[in-house]
């Protein structure tokens, strides 16, 4: 395994990683150790605004392998990003005992205000966190093993696919905003409290969040880099680029499609979960087919079959929308949106670091190939010819 992360890292990608593991630890130290006021001291409202961020990095990232490698264009990727993040809001529910407004110990609030008389049995277990960890991935690879394996064994892809992902999306959407599905309707879950033991609103924690966020970017990073560059890699994009021959030769498409479909999913659960405590709500409004959509704009702005453009468009787009949508723009923050997926389409249809990729290579080629030449000519005794005086 340590070959195989060794060998998939290029120089593009291990300057990813340290710049992301820079981040995780100098910014969470600014904000902790140097004084409030500072000109390099990192304010916490920040820190928690960049780790949500960085929560839509690993869900890019989840989409990116999907879409970029094999073609799955999954408009519904937002509902496995949700379900992680319910799965977590309800342990940081269980955690809030008698501290809630109505005092219960095991009800939480919203469920004794439309008297509720016991706990639900789905709810049980969430007030252990290995357990609440267990169900961050479990549930979302759950839900995606079995919508993939009816839809790919079914051999729907294409724009079809896409329709139903996100009709998969929007059906959870309108049963979570219904109060008797015990999950707090349209307000959600949120007044968190602590979560292992800790103060969610506490800078140190917060800190760790981010830090703790940073890492599972570089983790859910290696991991992509691992797949795309290993023979598995090499079917994935032979899939995404000609499915039919692909089955013809003998490889199960279905299976490979199945796999990384269920892999996604589980990374974007863990982003959901990771998100919750930093933003402190969970509400249907995750589940709208909106978001996901959206997603699908970070992969396409930052460089579809990246990685690092789908993580760095995440990055962008959202810190945009955080700057545009603070201002007079704010109302029209969505044409902006859409104007902005149209330019790329149509001006860099490889997004960021894919445009920038396509200049490199053939850059970097020509000059190896130059180099080799004057190499092979200094060898073999040839200088290149002197102007006569």
């Amino acid at each position: 395994m340590s070959h195989m992360l060794t060998r998939s890292l290029d120089r593009a990608a291990t300057t990813f990683i340290l710049v992301v593991a820079a981040c995780g630890i100098l910014i969470p130290l600014s904000n902790l150790l140097l004084p409030s006021g500072s000109f390099l001291q990192v304010p916490t409202y920040l820190v928690a605004l960049w780790g949500k961020y960085v929560c839509y990095a690993i869900l890019a990232l989840a989409i990116d392998l999907i879409w970029g490698y094999c073609g799955i264009l999954s408009l519904g990727h937002g509902a496995f990003f949700a379900l992680g993040g319910y799965a977590m809001g309800m342990y940081l529910m269980r955690q809030i005992g008698t501290r809630g407004v109505y005092g219960n110990p095991i009800l939480p609030d919203f469920m004794v205000f439309l008297n509720w008389q016991k706990l639900p049995w789905y709810w049980y277990g969430f007030d252990m966190f290995p357990f609440a960890a267990l169900m961050v991935i479990l549930v979302p690879g759950l839900l995606a093993f079995c919508f993939g394996w009816f839809a790919f064994r079914s051999r729907v892809t294409g724009v079809y696919l896409s329709i139903i992902t996100q009709a998969m999306t929007y059906a959870l959407l309108l049963g979570f905003f219904r109060n008797d599905f015990g999950f707090g309707g349209n307000n959600g879950l949120t007044d968190f409290k602590d979560v292992l033991g800790f103060n969610v609103q506490a800078e140190g924690t917060r800190a760790a969040l981010f830090a703790l966020s940073c890492l599972f970017l570089i983790i859910a990073f290696l991991i992509c880099r691992a797949i795309v560059t290993s023979k598995l890699g090499k079917v994935l994009i032979a899939i995404r680029d000609a499915e039919s021959r692909t089955r013809f030769i003998g490889y199960r498409v279905e299976s490979y499609k199945l796999f990384v479909f269920t892999l996604s999913a589980c990374m974007a659960g863990v982003a959901g979960a990771l998100y919750v405590p930093q933003v402190g709500i969970i509400n249907p409004s995750e589940f709208a087919p909106g978001n996901s959509i959206e997603a699908v704009i970070w992969v396409a702005v930052g460089g579809r079959g990246t990685l690092v453009g789908a993580a760095l468009g995440a990055i962008v787009v959202n810190y945009a929308k955080t700057f545009f949508t603070s201002g007079a723009l704010a109302p029209y923050w969505l044409f902006m949106l859409g104007a902005l997926f149209i330019l790329v389409t149509l001006l860099l249809p490889k997004g960021i670091v894919g445009t920038i990729n396509s200049w490199w290579l053939p850059w970097k080629e020509r000059r190896l190939a130059a180099e080799a030449a004057t190499s092979a000519a200094r060898e073999n005794g040839v200088s290149e010819p002197k102007m006569a005086e």
